[in-house]
Parts: C-alpha cells; structure tokens; sequence
C-alpha cells in the first residue's frame, strides 16, 4: 500500500507540473479535460456516444464516458512508472505479426487447390498411426431404453432389447418408441459409456462394469423407472482406438499438419521473393548462410 501511495504522489506530482505551467488557457475550447498533455475533445467524445439517445441518458453516460478516459490515463500514467513499456511494445508488435499471419495463412489456403484432403487420407494417416490413438473412456455398442416401471410393454421390450434376431430387431424399432422414455440404438456405432452412464440413477461399480465388459446386460429399476442396457461390444480405457471415433482427431492433426507446412512453404516463399526483389537485403555478408 505505501509503496501504490508512492508511485500514485509522484505521477501526482508530474501531472500538476505538466498541466500547471499551462493552465486553462494551454487548452482549446473543445477541450473537455486534459491529464498530462493528454485531451478528451466535445469531437471525441461524440464519437463513442451511441445515437438517439434521450437528453438525461445522453448527458450521464458522457459524464460516465469522461470519467472512465480520465480513470483510464491515470491509470496508463501510473502503470508506466512500474511496468517495462518496451517489452509492452515487444510483445504487441509480436502479437499483431501472429494475428496478421493467421489472417493471411487463413485467406491463402482457403484458396489453394488442394484444400480439401485427398480421398482416403484420413484412413490411410490413420492406419499408419494406430499407436498414437488410444482411448481414454470406454466405448460401447448396444440398446439402452429407460421405460415407465408400470407400461404394458415392458415384458415385451425386456425380451426383444436383448435379442440381436432381425424380426425383434425390428419389432423392437417399432415398439420402443411408444413405449420408452428414452431409446437409443447404437449396435452399429461405438458411443462413449459415459453418455450411457448419466442416463442411469446408479453408480457404475465393479459388478456393473463387470457386466459391460462380459458384454451382459443391465436391468436396473428406480424412480419409477426400468433402464435397460443391452452391450453387444466394449472396449477399455487404454484400448486402441477404433477408426470411427479416431476420424475427428485424425482430421484435427492432419489439418494441423497442413497449417504447419503452409506456415513454412509461405515463409520461405515470402524470403525468396523478398531476396529477389531487394527488399531484404544484406548490406554485407550474408549472416544466414
């Protein structure tokens, strides 16, 4: 605190020598306030006014606006005696040369002919990387419903979610949703056990997972509910990842991949081209080579 109430008294103190040599009359009529040379013209502070405001609403957010630039240079005016406003400078230009290539690497390759990824190649990537895709949560195949304990139907479709035949397979598409609160089919497609997991008002255990694993089914009652899970096929945390559920992150890697070589091909371009033209040059020996 003393050491805050230090900095604040001597830029204090260099506020009133760089406004008191001038007075009022250092300063234009538009001059709505001035903080140590810096000014807030009537022009200025127009423009961040929003249009169509009410004459009461106009004249409190001005004086919330006027406020908030005085605040905003005390503020720059105090951070300026403790902070490195060079290394500031360092990392603004360093930021606005990132953002400037991202906008640029995004509107070129946009443009480029192979944009898109070439047939097979996320399978092909795939293939070659198996080792690099391995999965963090179980992944299941099956039949879940959640159906009223009292439906009429619950013997029925507490016979047919288990069957793999293809008329209850069919039956049961027919039936499941009149009957169930929730259905989902997922035989054809892996799905993460945890999105399973919360639709059932019980903790996933030892015996329950050793279900899943065994590929047996569930059959669990509570809240006026039966949940029913049905697993045709389970694979563990740390098991290879199956192409299906691979494929987005395949896509992401490979799309880092190609910004990466766009990245380089671009800056090499952009060296050739600047050699060649003159405007990079070396006055003497080459530094680089």
């Amino acid at each position: 605190m003393n050491r805050l109430r230090t900095v604040i008294a001597a830029v204090a103190a260099g506020l009133f020598t760089a406004c008191g040599s001038g007075g009022d009359a250092a300063y234009s009529p538009d001059v709505l306030v001035g903080v140590g040379g810096a000014t807030l013209t009537r022009a200025e502070l127009k423009r961040m006014m929003p249009s169509a405001l009410a004459p009461d609403d106009s004249a409190s957010l001005a004086r919330v606006l006027i406020r908030r630039w005085i605040d905003e240079q005390l503020v720059d005016r105090v951070a300026a005696q403790e902070v490195d406003l060079e290394e500031i400078d360092r990392l603004t230009a360093e930021y606005r040369r990132q953002l400037i290539m991202t906008q640029y690497r995004r509107e070129m390759s946009q443009k480029e002919s192979d944009a898109m990824f070439v047939p097979d190649s996320v399978r092909a990537y795939f293939d070659a990387h198996k080792d690099d895709f391995v999965l963090e949560r179980p992944l299941v195949k099956g039949v879940y419903l959640k159906v009223p304990d009292d439906s009429k139907s619950l013997a029925l479709l507490r016979r047919l979610y288990k069957s793999e035949k293809e008329g209850d397979t069919d039956r049961l598409e027919k039936e499941a949703p009149k009957a169930s609160i929730h259905y989902d089919y997922f035989r054809d497609r892996w799905v993460d056990l945890e999105q399973i997991e919360t639709r059932i008002p019980v903790a996933f255990g030892e015996r329950e997972m050793q279900a899943l694993s065994s590929h047996h089914s569930l059959d669990i009652s509570g809240g006026g509910f039966v949940y029913l899970l049905d697993i045709d096929d389970y694979l563990p945390a740390g098991s290879p990842m199956p192409y299906e559920a691979a494929k987005p992150l395949v896509r992401e890697r490979l799309l880092t991949l190609r910004r990466l070589d766009y990245d380089k091909r671009l800056r090499n371009a952009l060296y050739a081209a600047g050699v060649e033209n003159g405007t990079v040059v070396y006055p003497n020996q080459n530094p680089l080579k």
